[in-house]
Parts: structure tokens; sequence; C-alpha cells
């Protein structure tokens, strides 16, 4: 399957890859990613098989992500074409209180700094990167529905934030007439599930579609990292700094690995393809980030939704990956469901209630 076709974003017009390309690593001021020359030949190749939905935030390296987007897109003509997303809250400055977290005053100094290094004179998508606790969310919305009618923003979303907030933001545009949240930016992979929990029943219901970062656990499920070897790359440099999302070299998770590797080996695919599958096809998901610091690693991944992942052994993987639900999650399992209808089997609606709507093919007798 190409990149070159495009499902809508939640419950939005807007018309996104499947994959996307994160440029989380276009510059090495983090210890690693990729040096411009390099980022150029990731976006050109990510591009030329069609893609067209592109992730940075201000936060990425420091600026310096921006603004190579921003250079690429104009070098390549391409604006109109892609989808660029971006995101905001964190602090860029020292010791000001006002230079991150959500409120309407770095809100509106982040985007206009955005507009700047990326060179354009709107955003497809912008997020929220990350709840401040503080700030009230009718102060986000209203001040992101400005951006959205000032033209600057086109579409809005929220990144790493409880479901509850997610919910009582969407109810609030509804309530108001603001601008709906269209995307969910939030981290999901064989060795992190837990938005299942909560935010996968979320997005499907309030309209919003799943955007996953690091589906690959920062290069944990490509193979990249052996038990055996001492860690080198992004996880070595994030190691015990702080930063849960990059702590992933455990026990379990090496479980996860292995069995990873045997589906695999069966199927005759790349460890990190078929990881990218497993989560593409999760219910709620979108579109999956897929980061590179070299092209090589770009063009493997871009191959993982070119083959079908037969069920049997999709279910090992998720079998493998599963922890026990929480409370109060175990009650809407089916063990406790199935108390409140006596045995019987029941369900929303049937399968083949509601067909997709897929668009193909050339426009009738046009040239």
């Amino acid at each position: 399957m190409s990149l070159d076709t495009y499902y809508t974003l939640g419950r939005s017009g807007l018309r996104v890859s499947r994959l996307s390309l994160g440029a989380m690593t276009f510059g090495t001021e983090w210890g690693w990613g990729s040096d411009k020359a390099n980022a150029r030949r990731i976006f050109d190749m990510y591009v030329e098989r069609g893609g067209n939905f592109i992730d940075t935030a201000d936060v990425y390296t420091n600026g310096t992500s921006e603004t190579w987007l921003g250079e690429f897109v104009a070098d390549a003509g391409l604006r109109d074409r892609l989808v660029l997303a971006s995101k905001y809250t964190f602090n860029l400055g020292d010791r000001n209180p006002n230079g991150g977290g959500n409120g309407r005053k770095n809100l509106l100094r982040a985007v206009e700094g955005s507009l700047k290094r990326l060179n354009t004179d709107y955003l497809d998508l912008f997020y929220v990167h990350a709840w401040d606790q503080l700030t009230p969310v009718e102060e986000v919305m209203r001040t992101l529905d400005d951006l959205v009618r000032s033209g600057k923003v086109r579409h809005i979303g929220l990144s790493d934030v409880p479901a509850w907030y997610a919910a009582r933001a969407q109810t609030l545009a509804e309530w108001r007439g603001f601008e709906p949240v269209s995307a969910l930016q939030l981290q999901y992979s064989l060795v992190e599930r837990n938005l299942e929990h909560e935010h996968a029943r979320l997005a499907t219901e309030l309209g919003m579609g799943i955007t996953v970062w690091s589906p690959l656990a920062s290069g944990l499920l490509s193979g990249r990292y052996r038990r055996d070897v001492a860690p080198e790359g992004r996880l070595a440099a994030m190691k015990d700094n702080g930063n849960p999302a990059f702590q992933h070299l455990t026990e379990r998770n090496w479980r996860i690995v292995d069995e990873l590797e045997s589906v695999a080996r069966e199927i005759e695919r790349p460890l990190a393809q078929v990881a990218l599958n497993w989560v593409a096809n999760r219910p709620g998901v979108a579109s999956v980030i897929v980061g590179a610091s070299r092209p090589e690693q770009l063009r493997d991944n871009l191959g993982a939704l070119d083959f079908e992942l037969p069920p049997a052994l999709a279910e090992r993987l998720t079998r493998a990956s599963d922890t026990p639900a929480p409370f109060p999650y175990y009650f809407f399992t089916n063990a406790m469901q199935g108390m409140m209808y006596g045995g019987a089997t029941v369900g929303d609606k049937p399968a083949g209630y509601r067909a997709p709507v897929v668009v193909s093919g050339s426009g009738s007798g046009v040239e």
C-alpha cells in the first residue's frame, strides 16, 4: 500500500496519510538525529512516496526541526499539498513562567514563532503539546478557536492529555461553537498500551483521530537494541533522564521483543514493519508517526502497510504485550460485562452495518 491513500482525520474533512513523517529527528542538538543533508533526503523520500502529513513542534531540536522543515517545503514548492502539524507548550526560555504552558499568552507567542520558523502563513494542524494542569480549558479552546477564525490555524489537536480533559474540551467546543478537536496525539506501541483504557474509545466516540507517537518505542521494536549489548543511540542518551517515555529497557519489554521477532520471522518482514502494522490497525488510530535518522530507516518503515498481518499473528502480539486491566477498566471486560446480559451475546451493530467510504480512480470524463 503506497502512502498516496488518504483518510479523514477524526471528524474533519482533512485527508492525511496513514503514516506521517515525524520531524523530531531533524537536527542533532539533542545528541541524536539527522544532519541537514540526511533530513532533506528523508523529507524528499517521504513526499516522493506520496506522504502528505508531517509532524513537528516548536521545541523539537530547539527550533531547528521547524526551520529546516520550512526550508524543505518551500524549496519543493509543496505547501498546498502538505499537511503541516506543529505543537506548543514547552518552555524555550529560562525562568519565564509565561514562556511555557497552555495559556493564551504562550499560545499566541508560540504560534507566531512556529509560523515564522516554518515560513508559512498557516498551520494545517496545531496541537496543545501537553496538559499544564493550570490553564482553564475554556481559555485554551477559545484561543485555539480564535486562531482558526483568524486563518492562522486550520484544525486543532491535543497531545498527551488526560482523557477527561480531552472529553471536556470537545464538549465545550460543541456547546460554544468552537473549532472541535480533530486529533489526539498519544504514545502507543506494543510496549505502551495505556491509551486503550480510555483514549481509544474517547477518540472514536467524539470524533478525534489518534496520531501515534513512538510506535517503535524509540527503536526498541526495530531490533536495534539487544539484551546483552550496551545500548547506544536515543535510549542510551535518554536513559535515566527522568522522562518515562524513553525508559523502555525492561525485562517485560524484552519478552515482547522476543515475540515480535518470532512473528516477524514467520512472515519474513522486518521487526519495525510488523510493529508499525500492528499499531496502525488498532481502534481509533488515524495515522502513525514514523521518524528516522537515516533515509534507509525511513525506506524500510514506509513498507509497514504493504502487507496484511494475519489476524492470528496480530493476536499473538496483542497477548504478549497485554497487561491486566486496572480498576475500573476490568468492569468493562467480557467476563464482567457478561454478568449484565445473562450470557447472551449482544452488541451495538452487526458487522457491515456501516460500510466505509473509499473513493478510488480518476474522475469520469476528466482529462
